[in-house]
């Protein structure tokens, strides 16, 4: 069986592991796999961060470029544009962005691209497994098909999983390693070996019982922050209007030792995965005839915060008999995560109300800038 030649490769730190696209997920991820004996390949477009993975250069805040070079230069770790070399790999796994087109749609044009490299060169013998977040389906309804494409048969001769990244960028108590793995594949072959694969890098796996469970656990997962932070967001405006703390409610809520988790409002939902994974659940949702009402209405109420904090930065202003014609935002706009945030929208509208703009400096962004958690 196919399985059991896979896993035995794992198992002994003889099988070559491939990740395709080398960000915030993907090269941590090939770290681990390097640092536990694997020999390692990233694949990449940018032929720039190619050649800084190479060089023993890191681009990523959680992985030490000391630990790149150690790495690069004990021969178990590299990177390169040139795809032909996943041929090479026992083990691919696809860590590609998954944005959303202007119609709110989902856009899985980077994981095609990723998975027509694979077909290209699929041989039998390897483990595809995608982290890419996406809508439930992809794996066995979009991956599949291309894969079989080449007569190359499941189960038989490659192997096809599902395994959402889990990633909170900053954070030195959550890494990759000590982050529990859900892992679900197109076949129950492919679920165990994928969890062999996870299990020689991570303290726990929790394997599932399809790709689609593993792909609609993870858009649950960010759904319910997205969810959450919009009540907790709604909440604050009602407070203003009633004239009460916020945060000394949320405090007072937060005592309560079951059946309570604080969320806290803010200028909106920042990041790569909060503000865009909800869409392609409810995407898939319509496709299916169902209303999902709380994301539209979690949307709706976080993409009026930036107004909201104008105002309190106005109101604030007047308390202090001061004016927003002529103020400079600094802090209005400085202390907000930098991806997919709400700044750009906060700067637009302080900049509507007379406020002029003020970048901080890049030492400045790094240090109030936490990015979100995906």
């Amino acid at each position: 069986m196919i399985k059991n030649e896979i896993t035995r490769l794992i198992k002994d730190k003889r099988a070559r592991v491939g990740v395709i696209g080398l960000g915030y997920v993907g090269l941590p991820l090939l770290t681990e796999f390097a640092g536990k004996g694997f020999n390692t390949v990233g694949f990449e477009v940018d032929e720039r961060k190619a050649a800084q993975i190479n060089a023993g250069q890191s681009y990523i805040g959680d992985v030490a470029s000391s630990l790149v070079k150690e790495l690069v230069d004990a021969g178990r770790l590299r990177a390169t544009t040139d795809f032909d070399h996943l041929k090479e790999c026992d083990a691919i796994i696809i860590c590609v962005p998954t944005p959303l087109r202007k119609t709110k749609e989902p856009d899985v044009s980077f994981i095609l691209a990723a998975a027509d490299a694979i077909k290209k060169r699929l041989r039998r013998g390897q483990l595809v497994i995608l982290e890419s977040t996406t809508y439930p389906g992809t794996t066995d309804e979009v991956l599949l098909p291309m894969l079989q494409e080449t007569g190359l048969r499941l189960d038989e001769d490659f192997l096809l999983a599902f395994s959402p990244e889990r990633v909170d960028p900053g954070n030195p108590h959550f890494q990759t390693h000590n982050i529990p793995k859900v892992v679900g594949g197109v076949t129950d072959d492919s679920t165990e070996a994928a969890a062999c694969l996870y299990s020689q890098i991570v303290d726990e796996v929790h394997a599932v019982s399809s790709a689609r469970v593993a792909e609609a656990a993870k858009l649950l997962e960010n759904t319910f922050r997205a969810v959450n932070i919009g009540m907790a967001n709604e909440m604050a405006r009602l407070c203003y209007a009633l004239g009460i703390d916020t945060w000394e409610v949320i405090g007072a809520a937060a005592t309560k030792p079951f059946g309570f988790m604080p969320f806290y409002p803010g200028p909106g939902i920042g990041g790569h995965c909060i503000p865009l994974d909800p869409h392609y659940l409810s995407w898939k949702a319509r496709q299916h005839g169902f209303d999902s009402r709380f994301i539209s209405l979690a949307e709706e109420v976080n993409s009026r915060m930036p107004e909201h904090v104008v105002q309190l930065v106005s109101d604030g202003l007047n308390d202090d008999r001061k004016s927003m014609n002529g103020c400079e935002p600094k802090a209005a706009t400085s202390v907000i995560t930098i991806r997919l945030c709400a700044k750009s929208a906060l700067t637009m509208r302080t900049s509507r109300a007379g406020a002029r703009r003020s970048h901080p400096s890049n030492s400045a962004m790094k240090k109030s800038a936490r990015p979100i958690a995906s």
